[in-house]
């Protein structure tokens, strides 16, 4: 049961971290997941108030700054509303259009087409999407790192 249990956690620890690149898997929900898994297949006992408090505070800091990085990429290079808008979607939907490198188009894309909505000429939506990819890029970045952390802090939790 305890190498079930373990199998389980890593299998869970690996989709979160391909999930902070690919939008569609459940990122950090299955890293905080596997603490769960961990609990109810091993046992709660190493975990206490303040493993729970970390953990839950970096899953609400990550989920928060998923938005606030994306977005503010788009702002940072003249975007607007639309165009925020517009790369979400296209980071959501690229991927099953064109896998893979729709991860890079779709939030491109999907933000030169809103802002061009806006009646923005084709050199501001241009600024828009490259506004977008720096944003995913970045919330790429801060996701990976705290996903890490919070890998990082059970494995402590449980050597102490």
């Amino acid at each position: 049961m305890v190498t079930l249990a373990w199998i389980i956690v890593v299998a869970l620890f690996l989709i979160g971290m391909a999930g902070a690149v690919y939008p569609v898997l459940p990122g950090v929900l299955a890293i905080y997941g596997a603490f769960f898994v961990y609990g109810f297949m091993i046992g709660f006992e190493p975990f206490g108030f303040w493993f729970w408090f970390i953990q839950t505070t970096i899953v609400a800091v990550i989920i928060i700054a998923d938005y606030v990085v994306s977005a503010y990429g788009v702002k940072k290079f003249g975007g607007t509303r639309a165009s925020v808008i517009g790369s979400t979607i296209g980071l959501l939907i690229g991927p099953f259009v064109i896998p893979v490198a729709g991860l890079l188009v779709g939030p491109f894309l999907g933000a030169f087409i809103g802002e061009m909505t806006t009646g923005a000429d084709m050199r501001q939506s241009a600024r828009a999407g490259i506004g977008a990819l720096v944003g995913f890029f970045t919330s790429v970045v801060v996701k990976v790192v705290l996903q890490l952390m919070m890998i990082i802090v059970f494995v402590i939790w449980l050597l102490l």
